[in-house]
């Protein structure tokens, strides 16, 4: 596994589009990996982990403070099951 995580960038979209460029890189990637989002959208702070509960998958972190452009960073670990146990 890649020490540097696989990047997205979804800076300047709005919702739903940074949830669906995340679904779309993710679903080529094995359990485990690590992706990061770049988005400018602050509605990812709800969505992204949301739609990481529900598919099983985990923001690591987010890191937004005193970014001149705006860039809210995400960083996901991959899980495996696709949906998560409730």
């Amino acid at each position: 596994m890649s020490a540097e995580p696989l990047q997205v960038d979804a800076r300047g979209l709005l919702c739903p589009m940074p949830v669906i460029r995340l679904q779309d890189a993710v679903a080529g990637l094995a359990e485990g990996a690590c992706v990061q989002l770049l988005a400018t959208d602050p509605g990812v702070h709800a969505d992204i982990p949301a739609w990481c509960r529900v598919h099983g998958h985990q923001v690591e972190a987010v890191t937004d403070d005193h970014d001149p452009d705006g860039i809210i960073r995400l960083r996901i670990r991959v899980g495996g099951s696709g949906i998560a146990e409730q």
